[in-house]
């Protein structure tokens, strides 16, 4: 059953699209209307995409990197060409503002832009030996069929910043998108076919319970590569399944982001970058900022104008351009972010603005002044549009506030002092930092975590170096006469 148009709704595997006797229903979180039933993958199927995927693998890896890099490129002109398409996807699958989703749009294309060019530019090395008949060399080589797990809130991004580097290198790749947004995933598969990409190099298994189907290609040992992000919780757990067939792993975990703000700030455009870290994508992001710590001497200002912008962010239907917060994406999230702001208020944080529902899944964004410690919403990521506050003194105590915590995804700081940016940023524990930047992440730069924050960096060429194994060889020469 198809509603949606765009999209297909069966599983792409090998060189079809598999229906199934068991289907599971997509919805709007914004008005709960049933959008397409979609194919409800089994550990069958993830046995055939499998051994679809070593088989596409053995040709795959034996083309040139300009003949992947020409597949890549029109797969990239495809997917800006259907920019439109995708956003509407993404804005009624997921909840994201259609604006907003335009922006994602581009960012997932250009993840296969950059790729596409550094397919050519995978160099290997010779190396010096001591010996004079000896000749020594170190060359790279696709690491293998890969398993990607992806999430819901970049439905587009979180595919194409995995596969297209994948792809690059030579390697197939089997993604699980998740259950709140697989018509995004089955679009862009469509458009790989369409761009003249083998079929069984990008396979797409939607399905309601990831568990079964994750054990079987986790469990294979011809795959050789997770690629997952998601909770830490859940990463934790595959971290250990896949020690037992010694996968190589990349994992994105969860994120807990400070903001300081330091007595130095432009307030106006310090605000404009909090709140540009804060509700992007409704609060929804892993490098959203979680924990705002500003300067005793500036806090009461601050927190007045943060009040007045959030206040005045339009919120409602995603598919209407003007809506800057969309609905949280399902029952789950919009409880877990009420729970939030009733403990903080409990406990004594004053509600500034926003702090209550507005109908389904839809959250008035919110900011929270006086938040302490002992509140859930300074220990816990919140993932919805909720912006806490807390006043810090010097810059000693702000760094160590920042850094306790076992996340160490990114954090932000505003200051208009060189030597303290510099100091701050050195001495924050995180994969990513933005100074004076609420929203540093772009395609040809490094993007990950440290501590519970997750393993290896996507994006630049460190997302491909994820996909590539080294071989060294050792040549002997025939002694001359």
């Amino acid at each position: 059953m198809k509603l949606v148009e765009g999209a297909p709704t069966e599983a792409a595997i090998g060189e079809g699209w598999v229906a199934s006797d068991r289907m599971f229903e997509v919805h709007s979180p914004f008005d709960q209307a049933l959008l397409a039933t979609v194919t409800d993958c089994q550990p069958e199927h993830a046995r055939d995409a499998a051994d679809q995927a070593v088989k596409a693998f053995a040709a795959w890896k034996k083309t040139t990197p300009f003949e992947r890099s020409a597949v890549l490129r029109k797969w990239y002109d495809l997917i800006l060409a259907k920019q439109d398409v995708l956003a509407r996807l993404m804005a009624l699958e997921m909840g994201k503002p259609v604006t907003e989703a335009r922006g994602e749009v581009r960012y997932a294309a250009g993840f296969v832009e950059f790729y596409a060019e550094e397919a050519k530019r995978v160099h290997g090395e010779t190396i010096p030996s001591q010996f004079a008949h000896k000749r020594l060399f170190a060359t790279k080589q696709p690491v293998g069929p890969v398993y990607a797990v992806t999430p819901w809130n970049f439905p587009a991004a979180m595919i194409t910043r995995k596969a297209a580097p994948a792809l690059a290198a030579g390697c197939t790749m089997i993604v699980k998108p998740a259950e709140q947004s697989p018509l995004t995933a089955l679009a862009l598969a469509a458009l790989w076919r369409d761009a003249g990409g083998p079929a069984a190099a990008l396979q797409v298994l939607p399905c309601r319970d990831p568990v079964p189907v994750s054990r079987v290609l986790i469990d294979d040992d011809r795959i050789r590569k997770l690629t997952f992000t998601g909770s830490t919780e859940v990463g934790i757990k595959l971290y250990g399944q896949v020690s037992q067939t010694v996968k190589r792993l990349s994992l994105e975990l969860g994120g807990h982001a400070p903001f300081l703000v330091f007595d130095d700030a432009d307030l106006d455009q310090a605000v404009r970058e909090v709140s540009s870290a804060k509700y992007r994508n409704t609060g929804q992001t892993c490098v959203c900022a979680n924990r705002i710590y500003v300067h005793e001497r500036i806090v009461a200002e601050f927190v007045e104008r943060l009040g007045a912008a959030t206040a005045a962010l339009k919120v409602g239907d995603p598919l209407d351009a003007a809506t800057q917060i969309g609905p949280l994406v399902d029952r789950d999230v919009f409880g877990k972010v009420s729970a939030h702001v009733a403990d903080a208020v409990d406990k004594g944080a004053r509600l500034v603005t926003g702090g209550k529902p507005l109908g389904g899944t839809l959250f008035a964004p919110t900011v929270l002044a006086g938040v302490d410690p002992a509140m859930r919403i300074m220990r816990e990521e919140t993932f919805g549009p909720v912006a806490p506050v807390r006043a810090f003194r010097d810059e000693a105590e702000v760094v160590q506030a920042a850094n306790d915590t076992r996340f160490g995804l990114a954090a932000y700081l505003w200051t208009k002092d060189l030597s303290r940016a510099f100091r701050v940023s050195e001495a924050l524990d995180y994969g990513i930092v933005g100074v004076n930047d609420g929203v540093p992440s772009t395609v040809q730069t490094p993007f990950g975590g440290v501590k519970h924050s997750g393993l290896g960096r996507e994006g630049g060429h460190w997302g491909i170096e994820e996909y590539l194994d080294v071989k060294f060889i050792s040549m002997a020469l025939q002694r001359g006469t």
